[in-house]
């Protein structure tokens, strides 16, 4: 699954691209700083200090801060990006425990809580079926005995369940039984 399909990553996608953005802007700056401060040296060389020199080394000095702040937003959003990342792992991680240890408090079999698992993610029944080798009918059992043992009577209020957990509370709370 690529990251682009989670609402959250693309944001990571995003900000991938912009610090893509910001490192050719930066290059492209050094590279025009580069090229104004050769510039510079040779009038110097030819002509002295006048006032073509001194505004050509004006705007190379402009292009260096330039690159020097576009580097330091660089690394900035470089770091921004990290640390999103692993708190978006962490948050993950988290919610998968969650999720694992209210199906172990429900006592639901492997089948079980590959069936909720998807419905979690808002498959509906046919395609569970679909994605497990099962017959529909079979899903719709399995579905039954997961409301049941969670104490609900259908895939809103399953699904809220979770939702609401997410609200109220950390992630790394566990149900109370």
């Amino acid at each position: 699954m690529e990251k682009t399909e989670i609402p959250g990553a693309m944001i990571h996608t995003k900000d991938r691209r912009r610090a893509l953005t910001l490192a050719l802007v930066v290059c492209l700056q050094a590279l025009c700083a580069v090229f104004f401060v050769a510039d510079v040296a040779a009038d110097l060389t030819w002509a002295g200090l006048d006032p073509h020199s001194r505004f050509e080394a004006m705007i190379a000095l402009a292009l260096f801060v330039g690159v020097v702040f576009g580097a330091l937003e660089m690394r900035r959003t470089l770091l921004r990006m990290r640390r999103a990342e692993t708190a978006q792992a962490i948050a993950s991680s988290a919610f998968a425990d969650l999720i694992n240890s209210w199906f172990a408090n429900w006592g639901l079999t492997p089948a079980e809580a590959d069936v909720a698992l998807f419905t979690l993610k808002g498959l509906d029944t046919p395609e569970i079926a679909k994605l497990r080798g099962a017959a529909e009918g079979t899903v719709r059992v399995q579905l039954a005995r997961i409301y049941s043992k969670a104490g609900v009577s259908n895939r809103g209020q399953f699904t809220s369940l979770f939702i609401e957990e997410l609200l109220a509370a950390p992630l790394a709370e566990t149900p109370a039984e």
